[in-house]
């Protein structure tokens, strides 16, 4: 691990947010910290978390880890300002990500209808099918994949989110159906 002059190491966080990116500094050794905000640049983030470090560091030979957090994801979400995306998933469960949890009307006190973050018409199906356990059940159809893709192109979507269901215990239907994207989206 590197350290400075005096034998320390620093461990960095950053947390890069819409307005300002704060950076926290922890010598490991002593325990003291330091902390810097700066404005966060948009274009790109590097700039500002670079900038927050300088205040507090001329060299970064003596930081051990940086660790990044950012809101600026979460708040893109919320606020319905990411790319147009489209998703490919598990023929049958296209719908899921709109019924949620709706068995619990009284679920985090939330109530009414919500608008799904992907429109109905920006989610396509395909035949595939892999087991709780990550059995193989059924492999992808690559054909439907690139249909899928194809749609999604010529509707406008400007990024692709591939999820089926189970990946966490046997990708290969996902990683297979990856690369057919890959050969066709821009």
């Amino acid at each position: 691990m590197p350290k400075d002059q005096n034998g320390d190491q620093t461990v960095v966080g950053v947390d890069v947010g819409g307005t300002f990116t704060d950076v926290f500094f922890l010598n490991e050794t002593d325990g003291s910290c330091d902390v810097a905000k700066v404005p966060s640049t948009r274009e790109d983030q590097s700039v500002g978390i670079r900038e927050g470090i300088a205040q507090q560091r001329d060299d970064l030979s003596e930081v051990s880890l940086i660790i990044h957090g950012t809101t600026v994801g979460t708040n893109a979400l919320l606020e319905r300002k990411g790319a147009k995306t489209g998703i490919i998933t598990t023929k049958g469960f296209k719908d899921v990500i709109e019924m949620r949890r709706r068995d619990r009307p009284e679920t985090w006190g939330l109530w009414g209808m919500f608008e799904p973050v992907v429109p109905r018409d920006l989610r396509v199906e395909v035949d595939e099918r892999v087991l709780a356990d990550g059995t193989l059940h059924t492999e992808v159809n690559l054909e439907d994949v690139k249909s899928a893709a194809e749609t999604l192109l010529e509707r406008g979507a400007q990024s692709v989110c591939i999820f089926f269901m189970n990946s966490y215990a046997n990708a290969s239907n996902e990683q297979a159906a990856i690369e057919v994207v890959k050969d066709i989206w821009p």
